[in-house]
């Protein structure tokens, strides 16, 4: 109802002026608010009520079975909840649910926007032994007052352990007590403040902290909104304020003739920071810090809920709004105002008339303009009733005509926030939400209290109309879609694909119109599988671009095979790495490497060479299981050969080979290879075969042909190297090469002579010079020993590599070669061998 001026509805305690509005006039016909217990969410948040029968009833009325009804903050009913528990300890609102403690240590979660899907969390059987007492919640969890008289913290609302706090050794329980949340607790952790005796108590989980005050017990302790001042009412009926530290006294009012003689307060509430309000039965009551107050009656009772700026006030009736008048509204509105805003206003209001006064006025304030037009836009934002935003908008957009440099920044989010905040106070809508309260909690929540009450249009709108990304009001617009439509009645494995092809037709066009390209459908999908549509999940799972999203949820559906597909679509080796290690874990071998079977699916080669590449360097026998299965024949055969050269023991390396010679054999390609593996499984067994019979002091494992038989040279066992050169059929060439080598090696002399003298030397006699030379050290008398075996051409060369140069000159001369003993001349060193070469040379010229 609009009025005829805004301090109409304005009283004063002491010289500040409090406000009390009428925001909405109640739809439900509740005759009596104290028959029920009673939770109201912050920042103009729902109702949520249930019958208290622990109070007698009128013997007329039934109650029937309990349930709990969930109101707008006009009365409007928004859902009902079967409760089916004991008495609710405590209701509390979140952002978009309703937790709800029964005394048996039980509580539930309902989502706002599904009442009838709800998740349940037990305390403990400790608790539910003892049982509960009282309960205080906050954002983000609650404390809470067991039977046995310790208080536990709970953190979250997904069904975590409580933390029991420091036991404080109470005989009987306190006479109240209340919590200062995390985000105003000086530690950042949640503080119990306990009223016991005459004293209170200062609880967290680590320390205990006796305040040391002597004026308790207290009925009711209540915390600021700031934290940073505590109202305590003591029992002889008197309201003490104090800072939360103890340090300070504020004030001190005796409240028995506020009360009316009606005793102890039922409720005690903070109006905003500064002052107090007490409910006595049906009268409400705001006390200011000398004792003046404000009272009303709401027969028969009523129901009130602090704010960070004010109180709301819920009645049968109506529901109001107490607050103490912003600065910015006194100064445009107060009485006698000469603030330049005021003098802004009226210059308007002179102008509509068009009266002089208006010129007069904008000039008497030239200096203050802007501070004017700042001040009536401010004052815009505290205003409910439209009609006074609109005017103290049109006044400060009068005084903007007059500067020539302003920023219209500050009166431009004004507006498009009146505009919302006065879209979703709307009566059907009932969220009273203050300017203050909105800036506070941040649009977003307000966004997220509006999809959770299911007004996905008027969330989207705002979302739009503020610049916000759409996607968290699309993603529950889809998710409700898929709600509704499996709450049909209709068996989820009996729907058609059409049905499922038309709800997934209606999102992506949604999506595609309001959203942007970040919208994610892997959310979607997951809610729509969670409700039974595995062939609704695929469908919105294919407009998901970001595969890292689709893989895991379609490893939950067990959609194994699409899954893979879409990781080697994504080209995300990371993520093939993890569908691949997912399947391993979760099926049969047989069923895992079906998936792989690139025969089936060649567009899954890249994950098979990815697998093989995995299993080569951490899981041989998923490498040696997946060539098997594949019928791999000589990838098997190689893996086999590679693990016999990695074998410590010889047993071992014995089975490897035998196998790689039996998977070569099964290829009709690779029948050489079977040979060779066949051959080196005779090799290693016959050189098993000598370790044993030499009593293991020698070892030949692993030796090549080549080397085992210079081994068996090299320690005397010619007649065991002859066997190892007749059975693999080592060539002559290569024996000789072997045992030149050996009998070098070991400097047996007579024994290399007798070897050369054994037949002709298929390999010449050279090998035996130059390999003698090349010995460290160098052996030239043992080599020149042969040069007379060898080639005469090459001899005179050899000899001089033997050092030897008179017996080359000589090899000359018998050939009669001399252009080599002009050579040798030449390149003989001076000395024995200069003269050696000169005397042959003086021979031959004789």
């Amino acid at each position: 109802m609009s009025l005829a001026t805004p301090t109409a509805t304005w009283d004063t305690i002491q010289d500040v002026f409090y406000r009390k509005e009428e925001i909405y006039t109640m739809s439900w016909r509740i005759p009596d608010l104290s028959e029920y217990i009673i939770a109201v969410g912050k920042n103009g948040g729902p109702i949520a009520m249930i019958r208290d029968d622990r109070r007698p009833l009128i013997s007329s009325r039934h109650p029937g079975k309990p349930k709990i009804n969930v109101y707008t903050s006009s009365g409007i009913a928004l859902s009902t909840i079967p409760w089916d528990l004991s008495t609710p300890i405590l209701m509390h609102f979140t952002i978009s649910s309703l937790i709800v403690l029964s005394d048996e240590g039980v509580y539930r979660v309902y989502d706002l926007s599904n009442t009838s899907d709800y998740k349940q969390y037990s305390l403990g059987e400790d608790v539910k032994e003892s049982g509960i007492i009282d309960a205080v919640a906050y954002e983000d969890g609650m404390v809470i007052l067991t039977g046995s008289l310790g208080w536990i913290e709970l953190r979250g609302w997904s069904g975590g352990r409580g933390i029991p706090l420091l036991n404080v050794g109470l005989t009987e329980p306190p006479t109240s007590w209340t919590i200062l949340s995390p985000d105003i607790s000086p530690t950042g952790h949640v503080q119990l403040l306990i009223s016991t005796s005459s004293t209170i108590l200062t609880l967290d989980a680590l320390e205990k902290i006796d305040q040391r005050i002597s004026r308790g017990p207290f009925s009711h302790i209540r915390v600021s909104p700031n934290g940073r001042f505590l109202a305590l009412i003591t029992a002889t009926g008197n309201l003490w304020v104090v800072s939360s530290d103890f340090s300070r006294n504020l004030s001190e009012v005796d409240i028995g003739e506020l009360s009316d003689g009606a005793g102890l307060p039922d409720k005690v509430e903070w109006c905003g920071d500064n002052a107090i309000t007490l409910v006595c039965g049906g009268r409400v009551v705001v006390v200011g810090p000398r004792g003046e107050s404000l009272s009303w009656d709401y027969p028969p009772s009523a129901y009130i809920v602090g704010e960070i700026d004010g109180l709301r006030i819920i009645s049968s009736a109506s529901c109001e709004f107490v607050q103490k008048v912003p600065d910015c509204t006194l100064a445009v509105f107060s009485p006698g105002s000469s603030h330049p805003a005021a003098i802004l206003y009226d210059a308007l209001d002179h102008f509509e008339r068009k009266s002089p006064k208006a010129d007069e006025s904008i000039r008497s304030i030239r200096p203050d303009l802007a501070n004017a037009v700042d001040t009536c836009v401010e004052a815009a934002g505290r205003e409910i009733e439209v009609n006074w935003q609109r005017r103290l908008l049109k006044a400060a957009q009068f005084g903007r005509a007059f500067m020539d440099l302003y920023n219209p920044s500050d009166f431009v989010a004004m507006a498009q926030t009146l505009k919302v905040l006065n879209a979703v106070r709307y009566y059907e809508t009932g969220i009273p939400i203050t300017y203050e309260q909105f800036i506070a909690s941040s649009p977003s929540v307000l966004i997220l209290h509006l999809v959770s009450r299911n007004l996905h249009l008027l969330a989207l709108r705002i979302s739009q109309h503020l610049g916000l990304r759409p996607d968290a009001v699309l993603s529950h617009w889809a998710s409700a879609k898929i709600i509704r439509s499996s709450q049909q009645g209709v068996d989820p494995s009996d729907r058609g694909a059409g049905d499922d092809e038309g709800v997934c037709r209606a999102i992506v066009e949604k999506f595609e119109k309001e959203g942007e390209r970040g919208v994610s459908y892997a959310e979607i999908a997951r809610k729509a599988w969670e409700n039974g549509r595995a062939r609704l999940a695929t469908m919105l799972l294919d407009h998901e671009p970001r595969a890292a999203e689709q893989v895991p949820l379609l490893l939950r559906m067990k959609e194994e095979k699409i899954a893979l597909e879409k990781a080697v679509d994504s080209g995300d080796t990371d993520l093939v790495y993890q569908v691949l290690l997912h399947l391993r874990s979760s099926l049969s071998p047989g069923d895992f490497f079906h998936i792989l079977d690139d025969s089936i699916s060649p567009n899954l080669r890249p994950a098979v060479n990815l697998l093989q590449v995995y299993a080569r360097q951490a899981d041989r026998d998923l490498l040696r299981d997946f060539y098997y299965q594949d019928d791999r024949r000589t990838e098997s055969g190689c893996l086999e050969m590679e693990e016999a050269g990695q074998m410590d023991h010889t047993e071992d390396r014995l089975e490897h080979l035998k196998m790689a010679a039996k998977y070569f054999g099964e290829s009709k390609e690779r029948l050489f290879e079977s040979k060779m593996a066949e051959d080196a499984h005779r090799l290693l067994t016959l050189q098993q075969t000598y370790e044993r019979e030499l009593d293991n002091k020698f070892v030949f494992s692993g030796l090549s042909v080549n080397a085992f038989i210079h081994r068996l040279l090299m320690e005397g066992f010619s007649k065991r190297a002859e066997r190892v050169r007749t059975d693999w059929k080592v060539p002559d060439k290569r024996f000789w090469w072997i045992k030149l080598k050996a009998l070098a090696e070991s400097k047996n002399w007579e024994g290399l002579e007798n070897f050369a003298k054994s037949k002709k030397s298929p390999i010449g006699y050279e090998p035996f010079v130059n390999h003698l030379l090349s010995l460290t050290p160098p052996q030239p008398a043992q080599a020149a020993s042969y040069v007379p075996r060898c080639d005469p051409k090459s001899r005179a060369d050899l000899y001089v590599a033997c050092g030897d140069w008179g017996k080359a000159a000589e090899s000359a001369k018998d050939r009669n070669d001399k252009s080599k003993l002009d050579e040798l001349r030449r390149r003989a060193p001076n000395g024995i061998a200069q003269r050696e070469v000169d005397e042959v040379i003086r021979r031959v010229g004789k």
